[in-house]
């Protein structure tokens, strides 16, 4: 008989998976090791998603440390991560380098005409790479044609076609530029050199996925790192992924034992978080999972116009244990950490004021202003709370 699981099993799961509950991940270097991709964004008004991703679940550390960790090297000077296209475009682990075999083999094969026209300075950048050295696309002449940022300059497509076909990669930032490096010199060798099948980088990335969510519907699994429908059922039969159901789910879904094993293992010694967390952050990039998970609608409406939002440009969900509590759409002026919106559930006032007062500690801010909240008597109770 199939396994049944109830909601509040299935949020203990997948919150276990995230490393937001249980022992604290070992640091930030081994982070997206933990979570399999860590979502980059340019949108930065806490801070940036990728150091929100650390901050949910390993308290307030440095944000110079978070950077340090993603873009440094370890102890035999090579890179520990680099940057590919995942759930979006994410910080990878070294070591998966050669899980996404199968995606710039298909990027090779696809042709795309907008970069078809840019052998020839696809050449130059990886021969100027080749004897310069690691370089941004600035260095090599520029990012942008002078227009929007998605206008890009010939050198930008052309260095980017390369990094999409695996010729390039980046394994550091300077800022918010990427530095590109010639894969066969910044990939270490061991992994370079792994050519997994694509039905072998799929059920790696498959099971990967499914170990991160804990419990995760064939929908969760596709979109974790954006796989096709096809291509994950092509492969689940090779993973050790187990079906069940799920309270309230209506579609079959698949456990990771090895996560419901440590959960029941770790029951006795359980850490849970108060925290915010970026609207990219893994537990809740999904929106129809974290509707269907935690029974809440989140929404990003950085890309609303401003007159239709409902929650805010970037409004961040609470989560206290295995459940949302509700969210604050954030502001940063001058020293001052502003909740332009925010709403929560009734009698979670003090847990949505640690998670408030955590933040604006953490990013350097000296007091809070809660502008709007869903009641009156919330907005009262709220801002009484959070006098820094």
């Amino acid at each position: 008989m199939k396994e049944s699981l109830s909601a509040n099993q299935a949020r203990n799961l997948a919150v276990r998976a995230q490393g937001l509950s249980g022992p604290k991940p070992d640091g930030v270097d081994q982070l997206a090791t933990r979570l399999g991709a860590i979502q980059l964004d340019t949108i930065s008004v806490l801070a940036r998603s990728h150091e929100l991703t650390a901050y949910a679940r390993l308290g307030p550390i440095s944000r110079a440390k978070i950077e340090d960790a993603y873009w440094g090297v370890d102890q035999k000077g090579e890179p520990t991560h680099f940057e590919f296209w995942s759930h979006a475009a994410s910080i990878l682990p070294i070591e998966h380098w050669p899980l996404y075999g199968f995606r710039r083999r298909a990027n090779i094969e696809k042709g795309w005409s907008w970069f078809s026209d840019h052998k020839k300075p696809t050449k130059a950048v990886l021969e100027r790479l080749r004897v310069e050295g690691p370089l941004t696309a600035s260095q090599l002449g520029g990012a942008k044609k002078g227009g929007e940022w998605w206008d890009w300059s010939d050198t930008k497509i052309a260095v980017e076609h390369a990094l999409f076909r695996g010729e390039v990669v980046c394994t550091k930032r300077q800022g918010w530029r990427r530095v590109y490096d010639l894969a066969e010199r910044a990939i270490p060798n061991r992994f370079l050199n792994e050519e997994p099948n694509d039905e072998e980088c799929l059920t790696r990335l498959v099971q990967l996925a499914g170990d991160r969510l804990g419990v995760a519907t064939i929908s969760d699994l596709v979109d974790y790192q954006r796989l096709s429908n096809a291509q994950v059922k092509s492969v689940l039969a090779n993973t050790s992924l187990m079906e069940v159901s799920v309270e309230g789910w209506n579609e079959p879904a698949f456990l990771s034992q090895k996560v419901a094993d440590e959960l029941a293992e770790e029951n006795r010694r359980s850490r849970s978080r108060i925290t915010a967390l970026s609207p990219f952050d893994s537990l809740v990039w999904y929106r129809k999972r974290t509707e269907r998970l935690f029974g809440v609608t989140h929404r990003l409406e950085a890309y609303v116009p401003k007159d239709l939002r409902k929650q805010g440009y970037f409004a961040m969900p609470v989560l206290a244990g295995s459940s949302l509590i509700g969210w604050f759409d954030p502001k940063r002026i001058g020293n001052q950490l502003t909740a332009i919106n925010c709403a929560f559930d009734q009698g979670a006032e003090e847990k949505m004021a640690k998670a408030l007062i955590e933040a604006a500690k953490w990013v350097g801010s000296e007091s809070i202003q809660i502008e709007q909240a869903h009641s009156k008597s919330a907005l009262s109770s709220l801002r009484k709370l959070t006098v820094l």
